[in-house]
């Protein structure tokens, strides 16, 4: 299936994966102690001032959430080569269940954890463990879909291009309204996120973000579109 096609409904569902993007940065930044679980760049930075001994940044919580993505992300290469030449929609759903199901387990473990104290510790390797995985899984989805300009997690060269390719520098502004929905979406996915952590907890955000892949993907695979073949 060519992801290009106008009639394609993947750049709404991928809009709407940003959003859940934004949502779980903002629950393991907030609630988990600047650690993220969806931008594996700011955990290389964080990384390199953990080890330099830097106050308030250990190492743990970031190997742990890079490990977490990694594994993720290799699960979901062998399943996506499984699926190739099959009917799309088979492919989403199939990676839609794996996120939400690990989302909502995280949402399980987040009962009764204890923000300020970070406690019970074990919880903390949970989520980031748990998170990191449905994240990864997520980006090596998302790579095979190959959607330009949409990858649901990093923006830099979504802004890069924006400006680079923007009529200002001499370009034909391509993608400009998807690259800013990219963009705004995380954006607002991660001040809803913010709310919901702030006031009510790590497992009201949890829940949702599974809810959103789920719900999004269905409706998406329900779409023409979406029993083309996945290509190989």
């Amino acid at each position: 299936m060519s992801a290009a096609k106008s009639s394609t409904p993947l750049p709404w569902l991928l809009l709407l994966l940003s959003v859940t993007t934004g949502l779980v940065d903002a629950i393991s930044v907030l609630g988990l102690g600047k650690v993220f679980t969806a931008n594996m760049t700011g955990n290389i930075v964080f990384l390199g001032f953990a080890a330099a001994g830097t106050p308030g940044f250990r190492v743990a919580p970031f190997v742990a959430a890079i490990a977490a993505f990694l594994i993720g992300a290799l699960i979901a290469g062998r399943i996506g080569k499984h699926h190739a030449g099959r009917p799309l929609h088979h492919w989403l759903i199939v990676a839609a269940l794996v996120e939400a199901a690990l989302l909502w387990i995280a949402a399980g473990v987040s009962i009764g954890f204890d923000i300020p104290s970070q406690s019970p510790t074990a919880s903390v390797f949970a989520i980031i463990g748990l998170t990191g995985v449905a994240m990864g899984f997520r980006n090596a989805t998302i790579r095979q879909l190959k959607v330009p300009d949409l990858t649901t997690t990093v923006l830099t060269l979504t802004l890069t291009g924006l400006a680079a390719d923007s009529h200002f520098a001499g370009g034909s502004n391509p993608n400009w309204a998807r690259r800013i929905g990219g963009v705004l979406a995380i954006f607002l996915g991660a001040a809803l996120g913010a709310v919901l952590v702030n006031r009510y907890g790590l497992t009201p955000p949890l829940i949702l973000a599974g809810a959103m892949v789920l719900v999004g993907t269905a409706a998406c695979a329900l779409h023409p579109a979406a029993r083309e073949p996945l290509a190989k």
